[in-house]
């Protein structure tokens, strides 16, 4: 089992060119079966506040994208995609479609990005999801929820062990997005992936800098700057091991409140 990233210069608000774009840098490489495929967030239009236009539409192409890549992969495939509300707003989500070509898991993003803007054109999700890949238990999160180290523990008492991060995080904060990255693995002794986009839109540059990281925060896989693919196979009974070896989890205080 490989988990895989796909880092790329979305093609701003161009589902079909940023589908081919998507499978070509998949074409360059060896796809085991039973893989998860993580694209970035809104990976098939850029991250734009344009609801209208980049929604999914009755035939729901980007969904139905991820849930034919993951069939001809016979892999699950995670990527981020934009619904409309009744009232109009967007709800910046993330899908997995299952080697069936089943979607199985929907995550809304629980922080809209206020300093953008996204709070005035996307509404917030209300929930934590997570999916089985194999033995592990994933968790998508969705960039600026990176912020909120509290979601990722809540994800860790449900059982999560891999936290999945897909993001459209600028060039101007990219060591928040490594830091954070790597300070989500360490407290929560968890598999940690953050699969960023690179390249411009019309407002921003983003370093990509896409990550896999172990439990214990080293650094797997790093795509660097440009487009391209990282791959790393995760260890299940190594995280065991290290979680009982280092039992740093069962000292959490669920009783524990702010006055």
């Amino acid at each position: 089992m490989k988990i895989i990233g796909v880092q790329h210069d979305i093609v701003w608000e161009n589902k079909p060119a940023n589908f081919d774009k998507v499978l070509s840098l998949l074409g360059d490489i060896e796809i085991t079966p039973g893989s998860l495929i993580v694209l970035p967030e809104m990976f098939s239009t850029g991250f734009s506040m344009n609801v209208e236009k980049i929604r999914e539409s009755r035939s729901h192409e980007t969904e139905t994208f991820l849930c034919e890549t993951a069939k001809r992969f016979a892999s699950h495939v995670l990527g981020g995609l934009v619904t409309q509300t009744p009232d109009g707003r967007g709800r910046n989500e993330a899908v997995v479609a299952d080697p069936s070509g089943k979607a199985i898991a929907r995550y809304g993003k629980l922080h809209p990005f206020t300093f953008a803007g996204e709070t005035k054109h996307y509404e917030p999700g209300d929930r934590l999801v997570t999916f089985p890949w194999g033995e592990f238990t994933v968790a998508p999160l969705i960039c600026y929820d990176l912020r909120f180290p509290e979601v990722f523990r809540h994800a860790i008492l449900r059982g999560a062990d891999l936290l999945v991060v897909i993001a459209c995080w600028p060039q101007s904060r990219e060591a928040h997005w490594t830091t954070l990255l790597s300070a989500r693995a360490i407290e929560n002794q968890a598999y940690t992936v953050g699969v960023n986009r690179c390249g411009s839109d019309p407002k921003l540059a983003y370093s990509g800098r896409s990550l896999i990281l172990d439990p214990r925060g080293n650094m797997m896989a790093d795509a660097g700057r440009g487009e391209g693919v990282i791959h790393a196979v995760p260890d299940y009974p190594a995280l065991v091991e290290y979680r009982n070896e280092f039992p740093a989890l069962n000292d959490i205080r669920p009783d524990y409140r702010f006055d």
